[in-house]
């Protein structure tokens, strides 16, 4: 079942479910979720691999961060592709999972999103893949809504996330096991 925005605003004071939403999201959230907004942006170099049973994520370079005392934008070119961070934490209890989205706009200006399952128990920003498959380059604001976070209740037992990316951090510093 996912879960409503009435529901979702009450989990926000309960349980800290979303950190750092914006005034928007907070009094007038729309859909079934939350917006979130751009923080953080990466390039990725070197090398990566992913193994059996252990795996190695590439480089990182910070190129941007949200500042709200600052309007910055960053122009995203055809074919780039950057790792992004939420400024929102997610704090997800043991019987929920989220899955983001993009706002259609994002989409509509030909950048996608590249993500995958939040599981039960994770807490942190998030982090995903943001590459422009479009044919005219784009500039988004930092700060701007461009992904969509949908909750859902797991029904039964589901079993919390254990893996090395709690707290929101994007990539690994060197070669590491698998938990």
């Amino acid at each position: 079942m996912v879960l409503g925005p009435k529901k979702l605003l009450q989990l926000v004071k309960k349980i800290k479910l979303v950190e750092g939403l914006s005034e928007r999201e907070l009094n007038n959230p729309e859909g079934a979720g939350f917006d979130l907004r751009l923080g953080e942006v990466y390039k990725i170099s070197g090398i990566a691999f992913l193994g059996e049973t252990h795996r190695q994520t590439p480089d990182i370079t910070s190129v941007m961060v949200y500042d709200e005392k600052k309007s910055t934008s960053i122009k995203i070119k055809p074919g780039e592709y950057f790792l992004v961070k939420t400024i929102e934490k997610i704090n997800l209890p043991i019987n929920l999972s989220a899955v983001i989205l993009p706002r259609t706009t994002t989409f509509r200006s030909g950048l996608f999103l590249r993500t995958g399952p939040i599981q039960p128990g994770y807490s942190g920003e998030l982090t995903f893949g943001l590459k422009n498959e479009g044919p005219i380059t784009v500039e988004i604001e930092m700060g701007a809504r461009f992904a969509h976070v949908i909750f859902h209740e797991i029904k039964g037992e589901g079993s919390k996330y254990r893996g090395q990316w709690q707290g929101g951090r994007v990539s690994a510093k060197k070669r590491e096991k698998q938990v």
